[in-house]
């Protein structure tokens, strides 16, 4: 089963993100935090209890204490995350918005809303 994490301070897309899993019965772990801070103390847990890391983190661009980019980056630097898949998500379409997030280490860019089907398909190609 695919395992995912969603990082957004939005109450809404949070609560569609889990709406959409539930409505369409994909089956997945789906896991959502509210902040960064919240997401990471989970990896960090995890990897203490030795289970695997998420098949994805998705993380909003915009967040007022940890923006996606913070996340991502400190993700990448902690040898325990580094290979994991990254993603970034927004409700932005600018191509600036997308260089940052590839550039500082996310896999792939989504654009809000967010296509969770779509999302697993990819992960299992």
């Amino acid at each position: 089963m695919t395992t995912l994490f969603y990082v957004d301070d939005s109450k809404d897309d949070l609560f569609y993100l889990d709406y959409m899993s539930r409505k369409q019965q994909i089956d997945i772990d789906l896991f959502c935090f509210s902040t960064a801070e919240a997401a990471l103390e989970a990896l960090e847990t995890r990897a203490a209890e030795g289970k695997t890391s998420p098949d994805l983190l998705v993380a909003d661009l915009y967040m007022p204490l940890d923006s996606g980019i913070g996340l991502i980056t400190r993700l990448r630097l902690d040898d325990r995350f580094k290979a994991m898949r990254l993603a970034i998500c927004s409700g932005s379409d600018a191509a600036e918005d997308r260089a940052r997030s590839l550039d500082a280490g996310a896999d792939v860019y989504l654009e809000k809303p967010l296509d969770l089907a779509k999302i697993i398909l990819n992960l299992e190609m």
